[in-house]
């Protein structure tokens, strides 16, 4: 059996107010070939399918063209939620989609069996099964005591979600023991590294799971949530796919790609790279340089290339901020665009304050940061700071996920 593993889609993205719903439209045409040049016969995609909990109705519409043309390959299809789904919305057409071989699990089921999901093959006979785990909040994790201090409640988080992919590996051991069983996630491991476009989850990412909390059951482990593809340290095959799609311009660099698993030779995946639809270009340095390299941009794409343009000058010169805003004024390259830029002064009279954050738009920040600078303003002990920041994070993970 032929197997390829996806992850954060996002659907419904917005970059700097450019939406990506070309790149995932390439993206998706691209998966298709790709699909029946491999002869895949299932499909896993783990979490966050959409960039909103309340996607837009284009945002919607994209998903259900893609899920249709996937199901004429006539292939399995698995897809989990992740932090940024509605488990209820992605659950609505649950019953439909099965149908069509498409299985959702939008959050984690009350019965822990419903996610244990057998794969057969035209005979009837269960080949695999998939230990199919959402990303699992608050509520599904949540212990009847109350936990004494922050890093009690941290553990408890922890040996919460392990005890999901463990309970889940022991009912896989006992009605599908003489078959192979793969788990999804949607969570971040230690060790990993993240990229700008990532969300905290589970108390800004402090709850990851060592690779060790899986156990030692699982054949294959299909992660998702952290954007940059990567491998967790494990003897258990531990990989992100990473996000198909550059999500931030600290992707830019990133090869993005989708994993692919043969059975019949193991199951350690081989890498499929994503070609690249539009470049994220960023651009820093003096004026002149800055101006230089505006006029020596790489080859276009087949999308518009996006541009973000960071100045960085040694002393304070307000003309510069009239100038840059008239370079980028003047700019004209149809297939490119310039979406942000800044400046920042090594040298900054005292009476000017921090011009970095003067600079700063408050809708270039995330939520946590403006959270983090206003506790810096204040007056407030290190376990005191801890407890504040805990509960800001589940208000927040509250809210999101609503």
């Amino acid at each position: 059996m032929k197997i390829l593993h996806t992850a954060d889609w996002h659907i419904g993205k917005k970059l700097h107010k450019q939406d990506l719903f070309s790149d995932f439209d390439y993206f998706i045409d691209w998966l298709v070939k790709c699909i029946q040049e491999n002869k895949i016969d299932l499909v896993l995609v783990s979490g966050d399918v959409f960039d909103l909990a309340n996607p837009s109705h284009e945002a919607k519409t994209q998903y259900y063209q893609s899920l249709l043309k996937l199901k004429s390959l006539g292939i399995q299809l698995i897809i989990t939620g992740g932090n940024h789904d509605s488990p209820s919305m992605l659950n609505a057409p649950k019953k439909l989609l099965a149908e069509m071989n498409i299985h959702i699990i939008g959050g984690m089921p009350e019965n822990p069996i419903e996610a244990l999901i057998p794969i057969t093959d035209q005979t009837g006979n269960v080949k695999l099964v998939v230990a199919a785990v959402p990303y699992l909040r608050n509520t599904d994790i949540q212990h009847q005591e109350i936990a004494k201090n922050y890093e009690e409640r941290l553990e408890r988080l922890k040996q919460g979600i392990s005890l999901h992919f463990n309970n889940l590996a022991k009912l896989a051991k006992e009605k599908y023991s003489s078959v192979p069983c793969i788990a999804m996630g949607h969570l971040f491991a230690k060790g990993v590294s993240t990229s700008e476009s990532e969300r905290d989850i589970q108390i800004g990412n402090q709850a990851g799971i060592e690779a060790s909390q899986f156990g030692d059951y699982f054949n294959y482990i299909a992660l998702g949530h952290i954007h940059q593809p990567q491998q967790v340290k494990s003897n258990t095959p531990i990989y992100y796919s990473g996000s198909p799609i550059q999500l931030s311009f600290s992707e830019r660099k990133d090869q993005k790609r989708v994993l692919m698993l043969d059975t019949k030779q193991g199951f350690q995946p081989i890498s499929i790279p994503i070609p690249s639809f539009r470049k994220l270009i960023k651009i820093k340095g003096s004026f002149e340089s800055v101006k230089n390299q505006l006029k020596t941009l790489p080859e276009p794409s087949k999308l518009k290339n996006l541009i973000e343009i960071e100045l960085t000058e040694k002393a304070y010169q307000p003309s510069l901020t009239f100038k840059l805003n008239e370079l980028i004024e003047g700019f004209n390259e149809p297939k490119f665009e310039i979406v942000k830029h800044r400046i920042y002064f090594e040298e900054v009279q005292n009476q000017l304050g921090d011009t970095e954050a003067k600079s700063q738009q408050l809708e270039e920040l995330q939520a946590k940061e403006v959270f983090d600078k206003k506790l810096n303003e204040v007056k407030i002990g290190v376990k005191e700071r801890k407890l504040v920041e805990l509960a800001f994070t589940e208000l927040l993970n509250e809210i999101e996920e609503s």
